[in-house]
């Protein structure tokens, strides 16, 4: 009965961030090439300096909490329970230094693997939000 018609009719929602970057391995690579680019980058070297060594497991938490940031799975959800950011980070001293070289890193990710300019432009909106929120010292 005209299924065709259905099909196309059927209201389709507004793709999440997860699809619209490419799914899993897009957001793993995502968080992958951010901490590379923290352990290589002199100008991160601070930030580096917080998390411990080796940095397998954090970058394994930052892709699981990404995923559901992003809209996919609630991977570190499922983990750790709700992310609670900054109650989370309350016992590192993050100040304006600190969120900036964050963001350094995250803008470079973007910019290499974000290729449409209006998800990358919100991205960075969402990140810088994000950093900002995050600080706690002066």
């Amino acid at each position: 009965m005209l299924s065709f018609l259905k099909k196309s009719s059927a209201p389709q929602g507004p793709r999440s961030l997860y699809d619209q970057l490419g799914g899993e391995p897009a957001v793993r690579a995502i968080a992958e090439r951010f901490y590379d680019i923290m352990e290589t980058d002199p100008r991160a070297a601070d930030l580096l300096a917080l998390h411990p060594q080796p940095l397998n497991t954090i970058r394994q938490k930052f892709f699981e909490f990404l995923s559901g940031w992003f809209g996919g799975p609630a991977l570190f959800e499922e983990k750790y329970g709700h992310p609670r950011l900054r109650a989370r980070h309350l016992p590192f001293q993050i100040d304006i230094a600190m969120r900036d070289q964050w963001l350094l890193c995250m803008y470079q990710v973007l910019d290499e693997q974000v290729t449409d300019s209006l998800l990358k432009m919100q991205l960075r909106q969402q990140f810088t939000a994000l950093a900002h929120h995050m600080i706690n010292s002066d």
